[in-house]
């Protein structure tokens, strides 16, 4: 693996993705039922404050610093996790909040197909499918797919929080690469 080679650039990058990573964490360990006495009500506070707010001045931190992709990241994001957590707890439908689930897995997967580092396309690639199960799980009323959305919350949280710690530690970054060609095949003359 390559040590050069940056988490992010900056402290807004560390800062956004260490915000993001304890967010996802509490949240998805919410859903997973692996703590007793743990839901995802208990992450709202999180959601907001570290989630939201904080999540969304990194944002606008790193908009004013020219950093268009991570900027719009961490503002979106913010106001995801401000808007999920201030409505937590309102009685809406099932299908609305399948639909809102869904309408922000869209998000995080124009996010993933941005491009970016591998670790940033990992944590919004795993959270799309995180939000994309627990949608399905409203709609649906499956109690099981929650609980693999919530993983999948779990593991994007995880991948943004190395993130931010490999930037900060010097830890590598990226995995290794394939050398150009096809293994395997041989020049005949």
């Amino acid at each position: 693996m390559d040590n050069d080679v940056s988490a992010g650039s900056g402290t807004t990058t560390i800062a956004g993705r260490l915000a993001l990573g304890v967010t996802l964490l509490a949240f998805g360990l919410g859903y997973t039922d692996l703590i007793d006495g743990v839901t995802a009500a208990d992450a709202v506070s999180i959601a907001h404050y570290v989630g939201g707010v904080a999540l969304f001045v990194a944002g606008l931190f790193a908009l004013r610093d020219r950093d268009a992709a991570t900027g719009t990241a961490y503002t979106v994001l913010g106001a995801f996790w401000f808007t999920w957590a201030v409505s937590a707890g309102t009685q809406v439908s099932d299908n609305a909040a399948g639909l809102f689930l869904l309408l922000f897995a869209l998000v995080a997967l124009s996010l993933t197909l941005a491009g970016g580092d591998q670790l940033g396309q990992g944590t919004y690639g795993l959270f799309c499918a995180g939000l994309v199960l627990m949608a399905v799980a409203r709609f649906a009323d499956s109690d099981g797919l929650t609980k693999v959305g919530g993983w999948f919350a779990v593991v994007a949280g995880a991948v943004a929080w190395y993130a931010a710690t490999a930037a900060l530690a010097h830890w590598p970054t990226a995995l290794p690469g394939r050398a150009a060609g096809r293994r395997g095949v041989t020049a005949t003359g």
